[in-house]
C-alpha cells in the first residue's frame, strides 16, 4: 500500500504523541459521531464497510455491536490485547508506535455500543507497554478527550487498562472476561454471549486491537472509500505478521487479497540462502498448516480464499517453513504449546492435547512405534468440536493436517529414529 492506514507511525513520524496524531487529523472523528450521529448511525456505517475481526475469527464488527441486548446497561466495551498467538506481533506495534488511533478505535467502539467504561485487557508480558498506554490516556483526559461531558454532549466515557498474566487462553474473549473479573481465566459456557451477558454480567463488545483501529479512517473518510481497500468479502488493509525462514520478518500492511508470493518474496525478501520455501503457517500455531504449493503461493491472502484452501487466516500471522524444517519437529514444538496452555477446564482438550504431546514427543526422541501416526491422527480427530472454546480445535487441526499433508516428514521418524 502507498499510504498505512494502520501503522502510520512509518508515513508520520511523531505520531505517537497526542499533537501529532490530533496535527494530522486524530479524534476528529470520535468528536464528530458524538456530536453529530447517533449510536445506531455508526454502526450502520461500520456495517457497511464491511469490516471483519482482526484478531482471528473474521466476523463482521458492525453485525457483532448489532447483537448487544437492547435497553439492557450498563454496557462495556473490551479491547482484546491479550497477543499471544506464535507469530503475531501486529497488536503490539500498533499500541506502540500508533497508540491514539488505537484509543481513539475504542472511544469510537464505546460511543456505538453506548459504553461509558472500556476496557484495554494486555497480555501480561506487555507491563512497560500497558504503563505507556496509561500515560496516554492520561494525555487524552487532560486534554478533554475523555472524561464526563465530551465534547459539550451528554456523552461521558473513561477508558481503563488491565494487565493479564500471560495465559494464552485469555485471548478467548469469555476467558478474558472471566480474568478482567478477577476469575481464573477460563472460558464460559456459550449461550449467553457476551453481547447479551458479558463483563460484570452486562451486554459487553470485545474486539481486537486492530480491528478497533481501523475504525477512525472508516468514520472519517466513510464506508464506500473504506470498500475500496481489500476485496469484495474481506475489505480493507490487513496487517501481517511474517516470521520464520524468510530474509525480512516483520509486519507489512496489505490490502486483504494481496498474494502469498508478495508477502513472502516481495517485502519479506524471499528464503534465506536461496532456499525452497515448504510450508506456511498462515495462522500461526492456530490453523492447518499449508504445502507451498504454486497454487497456494498464488493465492489471495483473504478469510475466503484461504478457507478454500483448507486452513483459516486467522490473525495473518505467517509462519514461513524453507526446505531445511522438519514439519514433525514443528507440529511437535506447537503440541507443546497446546498442552501447556490449555486451561484443563474440558476433558477433551486437556487430555487430548496432553497425549498428543507425548506422542510427539515420542516421534521427535526417536521412539515412535509404527502405530503412533494413526493414534496422533485418532486423538486429533477426537478433540475436534467436543471443547468450551477453540484451543483444543487449534490443536487438533495443526497435528491432525501435519500427519496428512507432511506425512513423509512423520513416517522418517518412525522408521529411522531421527
Amino acid at each position: 500500500m502507498a499510504e498505512h492506514l494502520l501503522l502510520r507511525h512509518r508515513d508520520v513520524p511523531g505520531i505517537d504523541e497526542l499533537k501529532t496524531y490530533r496535527k494530522h487529523g486524530g479524534f476528529q472523528a470520535f468528536e464528530s459521531i458524538v456530536r453529530s450521529k447517533s449510536p445506531q448511525e455508526v454502526i450502520d456505517i461500520v456495517k457497511a464497510s464491511g469490516l471483519r475481526g482482526r484478531g482471528g475469527a473474521g466476523f463482521p464488527t458492525g453485525v457483532k455491536w448489532g447483537f448487544l441486548s437492547p435497553e439492557v446497561y450498563p454496557r462495556y466495551v473490551v479491547a482484546n490485547a491479550d497477543e499471544s498467538e506464535p507469530g503475531t506481533f501486529k497488536d503490539r506495534e500498533i499500541m506502540e508506535r500508533n497508540p491514539f488511533q488505537f484509543l481513539e478505535g475504542v472511544a469510537i467502539c464505546s460511543y456505538a455500543a453506548q459504553a461509558r467504561a472500556a476496557y484495554v485487557y494486555c497480555r501480561g508480558e506487555f507491563w512497560d507497554l500497558t504503563a505507556e498506554l496509561d500515560r496516554k490516556i492520561a494525555e487524552l483526559k487532560a486534554g478533554g478527550l475523555l472524561g464526563e461531558k465530551l465534547f459539550g454532549t451528554d456523552y461521558s466515557l473513561q477508558i481503563y487498562t488491565h494487565l493479564g498474566a500471560g495465559a494464552y487462553i485469555c485471548g478467548e474473549e469469555t476467558a478474558l472476561l472471566e480474568s478482567l473479573e478477577g476469575y481464573l481465566g477460563q472460558p464460559r459456557l456459550r449461550p449467553p454471549f457476551p453481547a447479551a451477558k458479558g463483563l460484570f454480567g452486562q451486554p459487553t463488545v470485545v474486539n481486537n486491537v486492530e480491528t478497533l483501529t481501523n475504525l477512525p479512517p472508516i468514520l472519517s473518510k466513510g464506508a464506500d472509500w473504506y470498500r475500496s481497500i481489500g476485496t469484495e468479502k474481506s475489505p480493507g488493509p490487513k496487517v501481517f505478521s511474517l516470521s520464520g525462514r524468510v530474509v525480512r520478518p516483520g509486519n507489512y500492511e496489505l490490502p486483504l487479497g494481496a498474494s502469498f508470493r508478495e508477502l513472502i518474496f516481495e517485502h519479506g525478501g524471499g528464503i534465506p540462502e536461496g532456499k525452497a520455501i515448504k510450508a506456511i503457517l498462515p495462522a500461526g500455531a492456530s490453523a492447518p498448516i499449508l504445502a507451498a504449493t504454486e497454487e497456494v503461493l498464488d493465492a489471495s491472502m483473504d478469510y475466503e480464499r484461504v478457507a478454500e484452501l483448507g486452513s483459516a487466516l486467522g490473525s495473518a500471522s505467517m509462519i514461513i517453513l524453507d526446505e531445511t524444517v522438519d514439519v514433525a519437529w514443528a507440529e511437535a514444538k506447537i503440541a507443546r504449546f497446546f498442552a501447556h496452555e490449555s486451561c484443563g477446564k474440558c476433558t477433551p482438550c486437556r487430555e487430548g492435547t496432553y497425549w498428543m504431546k507425548h506422542v510427539f514427543d515420542r516421534l521427535v526422541n526417536g521412539d515412535a512405534r509404527g502405530r503412533d501416526l494413526d493414534l496422533l491422527h485418532a486423538v486429533g480427530t477426537s478433540i475436534r468440536g467436543k471443547c468450551l472454546c477453540a484451543l483444543g480445535e487449534f490443536a487438533a487441526l495443526a497435528a491432525v493436517s501435519g500427519v496428512e499433508r507432511f506425512r513423509p516428514d512423520f513416517e522418517a521418524h518412525v522408521k529411522n529414529g531421527r
